[in-house]
């Protein structure tokens, strides 16, 4: 599902894997309204299956609807060291009210509509290393990807050639370099390296329109020109110091 709402103008990506026995939902949304929404579809896709969830990282716009699948006692995997704190998580809804541009609606706290019935819960599934996870009769791979976060995973469905790639991609969209450092930049270029020797045919980004064939390689480029212009300048696309 392309474009589950949050902060304008992202709008993160998430989706499902549905195999004879358990379907993997990816990523659960920044909210619980959009965790209701992967539940119901995935629900109905998948008949009487078990589902598990899966974090492609720790930023709140792909954990924030742990909380409503911990609360129907759904496992969610995640990295090992996905520990956001309830502080950060009051920072997030207090930055998302003051990008509400009318000063009444700011002043009358408009964000925690969106927020509603929202809570944070950490995966309790914690992942450390690659790991194969059969869904039935569909084997997975979850893969290590850092660089945009240390915490950033894959999902990788050789069966279909469709990967999941959460913010280690992003379609249109200019990347996201602020939570790293070039020594991370230089890590996520290996996990782009990794994921073109995948020659996956499909790829859900983690924001963006979904990638097909020949996209796909541009796709790629286009991150990997991104992350080589950063480390060459020593700084961020979108640091200070590049728009000053």
């Amino acid at each position: 599902m392309t474009g589950l709402g949050y902060a304008p103008p992202w709008s993160v990506n998430a989706g499902f894997v549905a195999g004879r026995e358990t379907t993997l939902i990816v990523d659960t949304g920044a909210n619980a309204l959009a965790a209701a929404t992967l539940h119901g579809y995935a629900s109905a896709a998948s008949g009487g299956n078990r589902l598990a969830v899966i974090d492609t990282e720790r930023h709140f716009d792909h954990i924030g609807g742990n909380g409503y699948f911990r609360d129907r006692g759904i496992d969610v995997y995640g990295h090992a060291n996905i520990r956001r704190t309830a502080e950060e998580f009051r920072a997030e809804i207090d930055d998302f009210n003051d990008q509400i541009r009318n000063p009444f609606r700011r002043a009358r706290g408009e964000a925690q509509v969106f927020y509603h019935q929202t809570r944070l819960e950490n995966p309790n599934r914690p992942i450390s290393e690659n790991t194969s996870m059969d869904l039935g009769n569909c084997e997975i791979e979850i893969l290590l990807t850092p660089g945009h976060t240390p915490t950033n995973l894959s999902v990788w469905v050789p069966r279909d050639g469709v990967l999941f790639s959460g913010d280690c991609l992003v379609n249109l969209y200019l990347p996201n370099l602020d939570s790293g450092t070039a020594i991370d930049w230089q890590q996520w270029l290996q996990s782009l390296d990794r994921i073109a020797d995948l020659a996956p045919a499909v790829v859900m980004p983690g924001h963006g329109p979904v990638a097909r064939g020949d996209e796909v390689n541009r796709l790629i480029a286009s991150v990997r020109d991104v992350l080589r212009q950063a480390i060459a300048d020593g700084r961020s696309p979108t640091s200070r110091a590049a728009t000053a």
